[in-house]
Order: structure tokens, then C-alpha cells, then sequence
């Protein structure tokens, strides 16, 4: 990993490089996802069935883009007993933390009498992004299908990729299936994202398009806002790790370690410390640990780019810092973490304490793991279940209640020069049959 020191000459400007290191805005990035963009609206579903075959070495027909109902049920009978446990409780926790975020219908009167309220209606169709490639995200279809299936969404359509042979993970179909995904297709990356935005002959379109992906899922996304209806910019992963004297170095290590092997060769991770003795220990630990890693070689790639061991003057500066980078993940393993916890206000998720590990919000605790990465929670709050409900306010105002009214309007519409604007309510008042 890389490191820097507050001592260091030009700290502040390595602080800056380290932050501004994001692949969400990379102009590479962006032009190849606008031609593959273009390619899909104009061509449909030969686009997808070219870029399937390039990207990820499968031949298909259009017969084959989408994944049966039969072929879901039958990866759920194929799985062992242990998975379809580990996705049950997953998808329970997840649910029930989805029910509490529910918005619900409202109305009120107000001084004039008028009726005003809300109501929540769940999008009709939406579409899902679920990661797969070297590492088939079972874990994301549930932290998005299952808050879909609990917002009402009636019809929830997913891509994924598949592999040489149009296969797709067992266990991520099992999840699909068991979350509630009413329509599966063998679609990756960018083209994905553009076909359920432009729709094709076999994929129609969507309203909104939710889950995490690559930098080029990213770019997609937010190319096609407008287009389409958004959830947030969910792009690789990252780990932002606060921590004083107090911290285990081994428990540091491995989390780094565990957000770092995604394999896209964009994930970010920080660890941050007051501790001069702690940072040589976790980059100990992390030559320790890593040799034994399946996914090594993406680590390495990972830790090369894109991790850094930061010395810094004072836990303050680390929260200062934490704000800055606005990370997907921040762990505060710190002795008194209370005042962290509320002056942390732009990461996508808060880890407290050594025994709340990155993992855990990753697979089961509940909240969605998808989250905004490269920045973005500056602006952008995680997923949630209110996502996937569209808000319509509603007025019902009697005729008593408008006349109470009518002076207010007509001076604002003699204000913006818009008189048939206030005619507009007038003319009801005029007629005494009116109600």
C-alpha cells in the first residue's frame, strides 16, 4: 500500500491526488460507455447479442438473452442446504429492515382549509443491475430485488453476466428467484443498463434502474439520467478506516483486504491514523494475510492503485478527512467512537467498533449494500426501500377553503404578469353554484 504522512512535504496536495482518484468521471471511460450506448438504441437487441459475444465470450440468440422463471426454481433446487439458509436469513433481515423505511400515504388540512397530502405508489417496472464476472454477487440481487419486493414493484427485471457458455452463478439465480425478480437476462456492463433505459424487442423498457456495477455500469447510469429514472452512482468498491492506538491491526488488515478483491482494478481503500506504531503493524498484517487470498492478484492490482496508509496529526483530522472522501464503507475503530459517528456525514455506511466488520453490512445486517462510491455521498445517500416508490402530492380544496385563498392568489399572479392564472381560480368563485 502507499503511504503518506502529515510530516511529509506536499502533504495537502497528496491528500488531494489520493481523493480525486475516482474512475466515476474518467473521459476513457465515458466515451466508450456513449458509443455503446448509441449502439444498443440503435440497433437493440444485436448490439446486446455483439457486445455479450466480446465482452463476455458467449454466442447467444435473442431466444436465450432472457433467463426462464424454471431455470430460477431450478438453480434454487441445486444449491446446497446451507445456501438456501444463508439466503433465506439474508433476505428476511433485509426485508425487515426495508418494511420500517416504507413512506406512507398523508394528509392534513391546512389554515385555509385545503386538504393536502402524499401518496407512495411502488414503480410498476424496474430494472436491476446485479454485478457478476469473477465474482457473481449474489449478496447484491438480494440488497435490491428484496426492497423492489417489498416497496410492491410488480414487475422487477434483472441483468447480469453470464459466462463463455451463457451460464449464470446457481447461487445468484437461486437468490434472484427467492427475491422476487420477475424477468432474468443474460446482460452485462453498459449495454445493460442501455437496454432496459431504450428498451429492445426483447428486454422493454423501464423507469427506473437500480444496483451497483464497474466504472463503465456507472457511466451508463449516469449518461442515461433523464432518460431514465436513477437510483444513486454505486460504482467499485471502498473502505475508508479510521482508527487510533486502540484499533487490532489485524482486524484492519483483513477488512482492507476483503474491500479490496472485487477485481474491477478500481476499488479504493484508506486506513487513516493518529497511531505512528499502528500503520507499520497493518501493512504487516496485510504482507501476512495476503499470500493465502484466492484473489490475490486483484488485491495487489487494488492496493498498488488505489491504497494508502495515512499518518495523520489527530483523529479530527481523520474525521475531516473521512468527510472529504465521502466513502462507500467507513469503519471508525476508534476507543471513544461516539463523536465520529455524528460528524461523519458523507459515507455511504458507518461500521462502529472492532466486532461491526465491512462484511456484515456487505451480506446480512439489513441496510442495502449499495451504496454511492467516487465521491458521490456528498450528495447521495444509499440505497433504500423509498427508492422504489414514486411520490404524487395530492390538494382537494373545498369552496370555502379556495375563497380563503383567492387573495393570495391573485396577488402572486398579478406579480409574474400569469392573469390567467389567477382567472383561473376566480372563475369558480364567481358562479355561487360552484362547489
Amino acid at each position: 500500500m502507499n503511504l503518506i504522512r502529515y510530516t511529509d512535504s506536499g502533504f495537502p496536495d497528496k491528500l488531494n491526488k489520493l481523493i480525486a482518484a475516482s474512475s466515476l468521471f474518467d473521459p476513457a471511460i465515458e466515451q466508450r460507455t456513449r458509443k455503446i450506448i448509441r449502439v444498443v438504441e440503435q440497433h437493440g437487441d444485436k448490439a446486446l447479442l455483439q457486445f455479450t459475444e466480446k465482452f463476455d465470450g458467449a454466442k447467444l440468440s435473442p431466444r436465450r438473452l432472457r433467463i426462464s422463471p424454471a431455470a430460477l426454481n431450478e438453480a434454487w433446487t441445486s444449491i446446497d442446504k446451507r445456501t438456501r439458509k444463508a439466503i433465506r436469513l439474508a433476505k428476511a433481515n433485509i426485508a425487515l429492515f426495508a418494511k420500517q423505511s416504507l413512506r406512507k400515504n398523508w394528509q392534513a388540512r391546512n389554515p385555509q382549509g385545503g386538504v393536502v397530502g402524499e401518496k407512495f405508489d411502488p414503480f410498476t417496472r424496474i430494472g436491476v443491475y446485479i454485478p457478476g464476472g469473477t465474482a457473481p454477487l449474489a449478496s447484491t440481487t438480494l440488497m435490491t430485488v428484496t426492497l423492489a419486493k417489498v416497496a410492491g414493484c410488480r414487475e422487477i427485471v434483472a441483468c447480469t453476466p453470464c459466462d463463455r457458455d451463457g451460464r449464470v452463478n446457481a447461487a445468484l439465480l437461486a437468490a434472484l428467484g427467492q427475491a422476487g425478480a420477475t424477468e432474468v437476462y443474460r446482460v452485462s456492463g453498459a449495454q445493460a443498463v442501455a437496454a432496459m433505459a431504450h428498451g429492445t424487442k426483447t428486454i422493454r423498457p423501464v423507469q427506473k434502474i437500480f444496483g451497483p456495477g464497474n466504472a463503465y455500469v456507472v457511466a451508463a447510469k449516469r449518461l442515461l439520467f433523464g432518460r431514465v429514472a436513477i437510483d444513486l452512482l454505486p460504482g467499485p468498491s471502498e473502505m475508508f478506516i479510521l482508527a487510533d492506538a486502540s484499533a487490532n491491526p489485524e482486524f484492519a488488515a483483513a477488512d482492507l483486504l476483503a474491500q479490496a478483491e472485487h477485481g474491477s482494478g478500481h476499488e479504493r481503500v484508506w486506513l487513516a491514523s493518529n497511531s505512528k506504531k499502528l500503520i507499520p503493524d497493518v501493512q504487516r498484517e496485510i504482507e501476512r494475510q495476503l499470500p493465502s487470498l484466492s484473489r490475490r492478484k486483484f488485491i495487489e492490482q487494488a492496493l498498488v492503485k488505489n491504497g494508502w496508509l495515512i499518518h495523520l496529526k489527530s483523529i479530527d483530522d481523520g474525521i475531516e478527512l473521512a468527510n472529504r472522501i465521502a466513502p462507500e464503507h467507513c469503519e471508525l475503530m476508534l476507543h471513544n467512537p461516539g463523536p465520529a459517528v455524528k460528524q461523519i456525514i458523507t459515507a455511504g455506511a458507518i461500521f462502529v467498533g472492532p466486532w461491526s466488520p465491512t462484511v456484515l453490512g456487505d451480506y446480512m445486517a439489513g441496510p442495502s449494500h449499495t451504496l454511492p462510491t467516487g465521491g458521490a455521498g456528498v450528495s447521495f445517500a444509499g440505497l433504500t426501500v423509498d427508492q422504489f416508490q414514486r411520490r404524487t402530492s395530492v390538494v382537494k380544496y373545498s369552496r370555502p377553503a379556495l375563497a380563503k385563498s383567492i387573495e393570495t392568489i391573485r396577488t402572486f399572479a398579478e406579480m409574474e404578469g400569469l392573469d390567467a392564472h389567477g382567472r383561473s381560480a376566480e372563475i369558480r368563485l364567481k358562479d355561487s353554484s360552484s362547489r
